[in-house]
């Protein structure tokens, strides 16, 4: 069986088109000699900025003599034009021919810079499992390097025909298992989405998680200035392990249920996660027994009674992390501060970008800052795409290893989205994406959206917000397939496809903005965008 590189793929659990990529994983690994090796980029990305699998290449085999394969699989239909094969992307076509070889012209820059430009040897295969290929000869790539329906069951053995086994080691060969494991720099790491099952996502290399972590200051107060998918969860994640493993007690607040309960899930049970005003409730509860929520001042009089709480020793922390800081009020950091140890460490996680209630800064007078901009999570178009919108470029570096997922922009004309936003979600679920990979968040509050009035979108039902807390406050969810909910509630969480909708505004001002922003960027795989037609002649002037 050939060595599988990074390991643990057969842990990840995918839906769509990654499983098909895991079957071939599973094909590889099983039918292949020893002496062969597979990286793959399934359900993986790329840390460093190096060259990336994800989205350029599926698989890379490399053979005993140090010869490499690239397999770019296409799965699904596909069309043969007078321009050859193509690939039908939410309507746009794709020549396979031309991403192939935007994929080898990138790899050969790279190898030869690493090795010379006459000392490796890099071939090429398309492999398309559920097509056969009628006119190869017009295809637009060798003929002999196609694997389609008619031969995938020989995949094997026309790999090793390209990349035989006997042949002489090349100059690359004593290095180029190195150079491929330093270039990819894959680890996994295990996250979750809110409510939903356990998936696999990855863990920037040498990133937020590992330095932040390795400051140094007395007394310990750090101020985290960090864009989205820079890993501030996975950080704050990395550090409540570090205080269940000390032995010590931990705090983590943060402004969002929705965020504080898939925090819960994938945090040592010895700590302590709440949302500010569930921490407020804890010490009001006593006094006022059951709360109702909706009652006028219910909000302003836990927090009057958490301020004037006389915190005992029994009840402080080693470790206080706030996480959604932009959303925290002056008033709260001077609440939390006596929950801390005197020689305690205090953590504060914040993006100004995602202040969608437009708050003032909390003052952290004498605090360490530092600041981390690089989004690994969206990507990179999706990053670009904003900082077009915005005007002016934006102080964040476009990270994530997969550069291109054609972002969709679609209007509508009526008094709702409901049509285009059904039809999208049809396009997703055509495209691979599981029911549970999908988020679809509107840009309106909740209260204002026509959608937090519906069960059901066509043929799938919506888990969404009722609107309502049970005697505990917390919030009762309608069961459901596909997750709704709006930007204001979905900030710290993230789906590999996001339908964004109801994207509306008079003015695209700074609040509108920002509501974009943290919307576009929850996606770390797919984008639509669904907005009316005054909103979309608004930004495309943007771009003229």
């Amino acid at each position: 069986m050939a060595e599988v590189f990074p390991s643990g793929w057969n842990d990840v659990a995918v839906s769509g088109a990654a499983q098909r990529e895991i079957e071939t994983l599973r094909v590889l690994h099983d039918g292949l000699p020893n002496a062969y090796a597979v990286y793959h980029g399934v359900h993986w990305t790329q840390l460093n900025k190096g060259f990336a699998l994800f989205g350029e290449a599926d698989f890379v085999v490399v053979s005993p003599s140090g010869r490499v394969l690239v397999i770019e699989q296409k799965s699904g239909m596909l069309e043969e034009t007078s321009e050859g094969l193509v690939k039908l992307y939410l309507g746009k076509s794709k020549r396979v021919a031309a991403q192939i070889a935007r994929t080898i012209a990138g790899m050969h820059a790279r190898f030869s810079a690493a090795f010379g430009a006459n000392h490796y040897r890099l071939e090429e295969m398309l492999y398309c499992p559920d097509y056969r290929v009628k006119q190869a000869a017009i295809a637009g790539v060798n003929p002999s390097r196609i694997v389609d329906a008619t031969r995938r069951d020989a995949l094997c053995t026309i790999i090793q025909q390209i990349l035989p086994a006997d042949e002489p080691p090349l100059p690359c060969a004593p290095r180029i298992h190195a150079f491929l494991a330093d270039e990819l720099s894959l680890t996994p790491d295990a996250g979750a989405l809110a409510g939903e099952a356990t998936r696999w996502v990855t863990r920037v290399s040498g990133g937020l998680a590992t330095w932040a972590r390795a400051i140094e200051c007395r007394p310990f107060r750090l101020r985290v200035i960090g864009t989205a998918g820079s890993g501030k969860t996975q950080l704050a994640v990395r550090v409540l392990e570090d205080v269940a493993k000390a032995g010590g007690r931990a705090l983590y607040v943060c402004y969002n249920r929705p965020l504080a309960d898939h925090v819960r899930l994938i945090v040592p049970d010895s700590t302590h996660v709440l949302t500010y005003h569930q921490l407020c409730q804890r010490v009001a509860r006593p006094v006022e027994g059951v709360i109702d929520f909706h009652a006028p001042g219910a909000f302003a009089r836990m927090e009057s009674a958490l301020a004037q709480h006389r915190i005992t020793p029994e009840e402080q922390f080693d470790t206080i992390i706030v996480d959604e800081g932009q959303d925290f009020q002056q008033s709260w950091l001077d609440a939390l501060q006596p929950f801390l140890k005197v020689d305690g460490r205090f953590w504060w996680l914040e993006d100004p970008m995602q202040n969608l209630y437009l708050r003032e800064p909390v003052s952290l007078q004498d605090w360490v800052e530092v600041r981390a901009l690089a989004n690994y999570r969206s990507p990179r178009d999706i990053v670009r795409f904003l900082g077009q919108v915005a005007g002016d470029p934006m102080q964040i570096e476009a990270a994530s290893p997969i550069g291109t997922s054609d972002v969709a922009l679609v209007t509508y004309a009526g008094s709702n989205a409901v049509t285009e936003t059904r039809e999208a979600l049809a396009d997703m679920l055509k495209l691979g994406f599981a029911a549970s990979d999908i988020a679809i968040l509107t840009f309106q509050g909740r209260e204002r959206s026509f959608f937090s009035m519906l069960d059901q979108l066509g043929n799938h039902s919506l888990r969404s917000f009722t609107g309502e807390y049970d005697a505990n406050g917390a919030p009762v969810y309608r069961a459901g397939e596909i997750r709704f909910e709006s930007v204001y509630r979905f900030k710290g969480q993230c789906a590999p496809c996001v339908i964004l909708t109801e994207v509306d505004f008079e003015t695209f001002d700074e609040s509108a903005l920002r509501r974009l922003f943290v919307g576009a960027t929850r996606a770390t795989l797919k984008l639509c965008i669904i907005m009316s037609e005054r909103s979309a002649a608004a930004l495309l002037a943007r771009f003229a």
